[in-house]
């Protein structure tokens, strides 16, 4: 049992495990994952007292963003003839990763846990699933984004996993829309520190958003160890994001359905734009890292 200390939740660690991999997830905390093992190597930015999840939920672990990912200017957007008025939670001003990365998740069966939620500024409910599978050296995550409403919901989904150097990344994409913070209205083609389609090291401040994808559209490397990870997530509109934040040590590489300012795109009718849900329908991103030691 992990106890998450001065925030007074305390929750069961869920463990997934095979010969080579353990996972390990915290349903009281976003249904994230805490830690990721690969023949006994952390992989994961991990705290070592996991009640800094909740204290600081953006930069540990690796965590679940719905509905909405990465970065939403706060203020009145209407939508659908629904407004949505998002309150910021971070501290460059904006709303970001959406509303579920710290809430407590239900355990729906060994390895599955879901959410329900609505309000905050969000004037849809909807449900987050998330099931997560390990066999031999794979890592699979199945995660779904349900709109519960009676109307058409934007609606965007992405995991939000850090690495702590020394790792170096392999981003196979042929277009970027640049900074986060000042994204591009459309992409455009990789250069400089941006183009990432061979393997290296992150420039330090990179915080960026790419597109236009192949096959696998992101190779991590643990040079120290050896380890090389190939990360699938089948989806039509599919983005990467990453940052190198030296403050942390760490690298993020987030696969997700949309580019910075989703809800503004689909509003004006820009590439990376969130998708509408149908009433009753669900946004699904399959996702698998699976490890492996070339040689």
């Amino acid at each position: 049992m992990l106890a998450f200390g001065r925030v007074d939740i305390q929750q069961e660690a869920v463990q997934i495990v095979s010969d080579e991999v353990a996972l390990t997830v915290l349903p009281g905390a976003g249904a994230r994952m805490h830690s990721l093992t690969v023949r006994g190597h952390e992989l994961l930015r991990r705290p070592n007292d996991p009640a800094e999840h909740m204290r600081n939920p953006f930069f540990w672990g690796g965590y679940v963003m719905a509905p909405w990912c990465n970065r939403i200017t706060p203020g009145p957007v209407v939508l659908g003839g629904r407004t949505v008025d998002l309150p910021a939670n971070f501290r460059d001003g904006s709303a970001i990763h959406g509303q579920v990365h710290s809430a407590r998740w239900q355990r729906t069966s060994e390895s599955a846990f879901e959410i329900e939620r609505e309000g905050e500024g969000w004037p849809w409910r909807y449900r987050v699933a998330i099931e997560y599978a390990v066999a031999g050296t794979r890592v699979a995550v199945a995660l779904r984004l349900r709109n519960l409403d009676d109307a058409a919901m934007p609606g965007g989904i992405g995991i939000h996993p850090w690495f702590p150097v020394p790792v170096e990344a392999r981003i196979n994409a042929a277009l970027t829309y640049g900074s986060n913070a000042n994204p591009l209205d459309r992409p455009v083609p990789v250069s400089g520190d941006l183009d990432v389609r061979q393997r290296t090291a992150l420039a330090e401040g990179v915080d960026a958003t790419w597109t236009d994808t192949s096959d696998p559209p992101i190779e991590l490397f643990w040079p120290n160890l050896g380890l090389r990870a190939k990360m699938r997530a089948p989806f039509s509109t599919l983005h990467v994001t990453a940052a190198y934040a030296s403050d942390l040590g760490a690298i993020a590489v987030e696969p997700q359905t949309q580019a910075a300012q989703g809800l503004r795109r689909l509003v004006e009718g820009q590439p990376g734009a969130m998708g509408l849900i149908a009433p009753g329908e669900e946004m699904v991103l399959p996702i698998t890292i699976d490890f492996d030691w070339p040689t």
